[in-house]
């Protein structure tokens, strides 16, 4: 049996996210990530939240040297 996905409250998920508890309210209410809603209560899952910030990460672009010395 494999172990359940731990659920967070919106205020374990903002920690995570290290922002405000109205940022992950706000992605609930557009959709934006996935949640459960358990009778009035709302938890996010722990996968959830680390697939959000895994499709949102960036990056860095590398730029040769010989690139930016380049006379038009």
């Amino acid at each position: 049996m494999t172990t359940p996905d731990p659920l967070l409250t919106t205020a374990q998920a903002a920690e995570l996210l290290g922002t405000t508890e109205r940022f992950p309210r706000r992605l609930i209410a557009e959709r934006r990530i996935a949640f459960v809603k358990l009778g009035r209560h709302v938890r996010i899952p722990a996968s959830a939240i680390a697939e959000f910030i895994t499709a949102r990460t960036v990056q860095p672009v590398t730029v040769r040297r010989t690139q930016l010395r380049r006379a038009a």
